[in-house]
């Protein structure tokens, strides 16, 4: 099976769980692309596909959009995205796709256990949220941890974390990609996969819209977060 196939196998999976739960564009492909392609192709990659993808998902989810709850998010994560930016110029790409397992396999157990939070009443805590985010972001793509977990602090409600996380998604996504440029990481072998993967990532979208209204969400979310836990644990120890 070639890499191209996989690459646009991975991205249509990734696509649609976004699109039917709100979150892990970046969870589910990222360490799978990572084993597929490395982490300097798929970061890139995978920025430049979820831009257009979160793009497409703020407009459906536009009405739950809270401006006031994600703007701190946003700011902070700014100024956290070039440091991973630098971070994955620097860090060693076998060592990074650990630290990714580790990232991904902790956020599922956490998701799964669903341990009691503090409930964080002043939303200047997005500040450091939004920092680690950003620099999760820069590095991995995958900066929606640290912001889910902020939206459970604050008590975002179901509707509200769709729109937010798409929300705060879109500008920082777009930050990530211009960083990318500047770094020069967009080469033209990750130029070849985003046209490959932009068809997959299509019919990811329209799939995943379907099942979202028809699959109970709870059954779905934890699937999600099992196959999540799994390749955490794959990428960490493989």
């Amino acid at each position: 099976m070639s890499t191209e196939f996989l690459a646009m196998v991975i991205v249509f999976l990734a696509v649609l769980v976004q699109a039917a739960t709100g979150f892990g564009l970046a969870l589910v492909s990222m360490p799978l692309l990572t084993a597929v392609v490395g982490l300097p192709v798929a970061a890139p990659l995978m920025s430049a596909v979820g831009l257009v993808v979160e793009f497409i998902l703020l407009l459906y989810f536009r009405a739950a959009v809270n401006g006031r709850a994600v703007w701190r998010l946003v700011l902070a994560a700014f100024i956290g995205t070039p440091i991973g930016l630098y971070l994955l110029r620097v860090v060693d790409p076998a060592l990074g796709a650990r630290v990714l397992g580790v990232i991904v396999a902790g956020y599922a157990a956490y998701a799964l256990i669903s341990p009691y939070l503090p409930r964080l009443t002043h939303p200047h805590w997005a500040w450091l949220f939004g920092f680690a985010a950003g620099v999760i972001g820069g590095i991995y793509n995958t900066s929606g941890p640290p912001v889910i977990i902020y939206g459970n602090c604050r008590r975002w409600s179901p509707a509200e974390f769709k729109g937010n996380l798409q929300g705060f998604f879109l500008p920082t996504g777009l930050l990530v990609l211009v960083g990318h440029w500047l770094e020069g990481n967009i080469t033209p072998a990750v130029w070849r996969y985003v046209w490959l993967a932009l068809p997959a990532a299509a019919i990811g979208l329209l799939m995943g819209v379907i099942l979202g209204g028809r699959i109970p969400p709870t059954t779905f979310r934890k699937f999600v977060l099992l196959l999540l836990l799994f390749i955490g644990l794959r990428l960490t120890f493989g």
